[in-house]
């Protein structure tokens, strides 16, 4: 089990060999790109029970722990000879559909597409099998025509996606105000717009919106283009604390392959334990990794608002999911699911307990 450590730039030949794998444009649409390389490894290193384990993640900043853990040669150091072959995707739904596929074993991906994966097949394909974030979600304004939450109404506020994360986030926080939206159109007391987060810069610059309700770090990207912060979502939760990003894993792998898993999640709990101690080395690293997907990094002036209000942990905070699963089904997007089974977190807690940590608990939805 690896200890922790100082940063090292360039700390092994694995995290050396692990820099071309992040070669994707970057973006919030749809699409995904697979990252057609592998991580080199010691000729001498011991393979586990496969010879590769597929990840997904996004090119995003709540996806750090996955950015960071690849980039710094973290996971494959937990790995020994088992390469990593990574993947990144635009949206929820094509990552969901590569778990399904076979094309990725393991991924880290936002709450609500998870929920809607597990459901749609009935809860035969994933499982959640640790957290990653937490926070890192804003409702950002055009401070000219919007000075209180009460001037929302009549407004065009963008979210990334129908039935999103932050979708369904601000569509409950509308129900609570007592307006009336309907959800699959937008229309109401407040105009929804969904759009792509790497085009609602430009939307509200041109003024096609007055705000959004996005993650990271595409609210400090609107901030920084005039926009002004007037709510974090994380100020709507007990503890300020919600999931924001989970890691999934295909049952079918999980089942064949438990020892590439468990070093898998060493590798995320070394990650968040890095960055937890190292903020800044850590906020290069991901902001390194997202150059090379990008072709551009994030000026301070985004990346050091948007890194603050993030939370790396390993506790999936189980009940958020239940409940934001419970806002989808008020907002009319979800039917009623049964989440029993959505987590499997004994891996995670062998790995916790060995590393001296409390375990984390699953709010009464793990296994059957």
């Amino acid at each position: 089990m690896s200890a922790a450590r100082p940063f090292t730039p360039l700390r092994t030949l694995a995290a050396l060999a692990a820099l071309p794998l992040l070669l994707t444009a970057c973006g919030y649409g749809s699409e995904s790109t697979d990252d057609d390389q592998r991580t080199g490894v010691a000729a001498d290193a011991k393979k586990l029970s496969a010879d590769e384990v597929r990840i997904g993640y996004f090119p995003n900043l709540t996806h750090a722990t996955a950015l960071v853990g690849v980039q710094e040669g973290l996971f494959q150091e937990e790995l020994g000879g088992t390469t990593i072959k990574a993947s990144t995707f635009n949206a929820g739904p094509s990552e969901i559909e590569a778990l399904n596929s076979g094309s990725i074993d393991i991924g880290w991906i936002g709450p609500s597409p998870a929920i809607n994966g597990y459901t749609k097949a009935d809860g035969k394909n994933l499982r959640i099998i640790g957290g990653s974030a937490s926070g890192g979600v804003k409702l950002v304004v055009n401070p000219d025509t919007i000075k209180s939450e009460d001037d929302l109404k009549g407004k065009k506020i963008a979210t990334p996606q129908l039935g999103n994360t932050q979708d369904v986030a601000f569509l409950n926080w509308i129900a609570e105000q007592g307006w009336k939206v309907d959800a699959q159109s937008g229309k109401g007391d407040v105009s929804v717009v969904r759009s792509d987060n790497k085009v609602t810069p430009d939307a509200y610059k041109s003024g096609s919106i007055d705000g959004a309700w996005v993650p990271e770090p595409t609210a400090s990207k609107l901030v920084a283009d005039g926009a002004k912060v007037l709510l974090d979502e994380s100020d709507l939760w007990p503890d300020k604390k919600f999931v924001i990003t989970n890691i999934i894993v295909s049952q079918k792998f999980l089942k064949e392959h438990p020892d590439v898993v468990e070093a898998v999640l060493r590798g995320s709990v070394e990650t968040n334990k890095w960055i937890n101690a190292n903020p800044d080395e850590a906020k290069a690293s991901a902001n390194k990794a997202l150059e090379k997907l990008s072709g551009k990094a994030l000026p301070a002036e985004v990346i050091d608002p948007a890194w603050k209000s993030i939370t790396f942990l390993d506790d999936p905070l189980a009940s958020t999911l239940d409940t934001e699963a419970e806002h989808a089904v008020k907002a009319g997007l979800l039917e009623q699911p049964d989440l029993k089974g959505i987590y499997d977190l004994a891996p995670l807690n062998k790995v916790l307990k060995a590393e001296g940590e409390a375990e984390v608990d699953d709010a009464g939805l793990g296994t059957r």
